[in-house]
C-alpha cells in the first residue's frame, strides 16, 4: 500500500449513506457508484481519513479483509477518481461501533459504476438548496 491515508478526490464527489449503503456521485462526469455493504463501510472509513492498514485483518463480509483485497478495492476507488492519497493527513481512529458494523456486513468488498443517468446529471446537477424551500424552489411573482 503506497499511501495509508486517503481523502475524497474533489468537491465534485458527493456521497450519502442510505440504510447503511453508500452512494457516491461524481458531479463532473455524472457517474454514480454503488457499494456492497462491506464496501460502503470501507468507503466511509477511507473517505473520513481512517488509515488503510488499520482495516487489514478486520472482519467484513463474513471473512477477514486481506491486504491484496483491500489494495484492489482502493485501486478501483483511485482509478474512478473518488479518492486521492492524503500525504499530509494524520489518520483518524476507528471506533468500536464502526468495527461492529463492519463485522456485521454480509457481502464482499465491491463497487459498481453506473453511468445510465450521466447525461442528465451533467446537464442538471444536484443543487444545494435552502432547507425550507426544497428543490426545485419556485420563484414567487413580485
Amino acid at each position: 500500500m503506497q499511501q495509508l491515508v486517503y481523502a475524497v478526490a474533489s468537491k465534485d464527489i458527493v456521497f450519502e449513506s442510505f440504510d447503511g449503503e453508500a452512494v457516491v456521485l461524481d458531479l463532473s462526469t455524472g457517474k454514480y457508484f454503488g457499494f456492497s455493504d462491506s464496501g460502503s463501510r470501507i468507503w466511509e472509513a477511507l473517505s473520513s481519513g481512517v488509515a488503510a492498514h488499520a482495516l487489514v485483518g478486520q472482519t467484513a463480509g463474513g471473512a477477514t479483509i486481506r491486504l491484496a483485497e483491500l489494495d484492489g478495492f482502493i485501486s478501483q476507488l483511485l482509478e474512478f477518481g473518488l479518492l486521492t492519497p492524503a500525504a499530509d493527513a494524520s489518520a483518524q481512529p476507528i471506533s468500536g461501533a464502526f468495527l461492529a458494523e463492519l463485522a456485521g456486513t454480509r457481502e464482499p468488498l465491491k463497487v459498481d459504476i453506473h453511468d445510465d443517468l450521466a447525461d442528465l446529471i451533467v446537464v442538471d446537477p444536484i443543487h444545494e438548496v435552502e432547507e425550507p424551500l426544497g428543490w426545485p424552489a419556485v420563484k414567487q411573482a413580485s
